[in-house]
């Protein structure tokens, strides 16, 4: 399954659990990394359309991590510090 198919599924879920207010979305937007809920998303993005999937970084539901992307250079750019 791509990363794309990944990010799809997790958003299918949240919108129907219960608890969809514990995601949390980080996604780029120019050099920073914006954090939102997934519903504060889903109405800034209409629904994809302004802010695309690619620009996800990061899912997390109750602070444990759904999914996460990584570039080049993140690795070297988190051990730094």
């Amino acid at each position: 399954m791509t990363k794309k198919g990944i990010i799809e599924e997790i958003f299918s879920k949240a919108k129907f659990d219960n608890e969809a207010e514990t995601y949390k979305i980080f996604y780029r937007d120019f050099e920073k990394i914006i954090e939102t809920t997934l519903q504060e998303f889903i109405k800034v993005s209409e629904n994809f359309e302004t802010i695309p999937i690619s620009r996800i970084k990061k899912i997390t539901k109750n602070n444990i991590v759904l999914f996460e992307k990584y570039q080049i250079g993140d690795e070297k750019e988190r051990r730094q510090a």
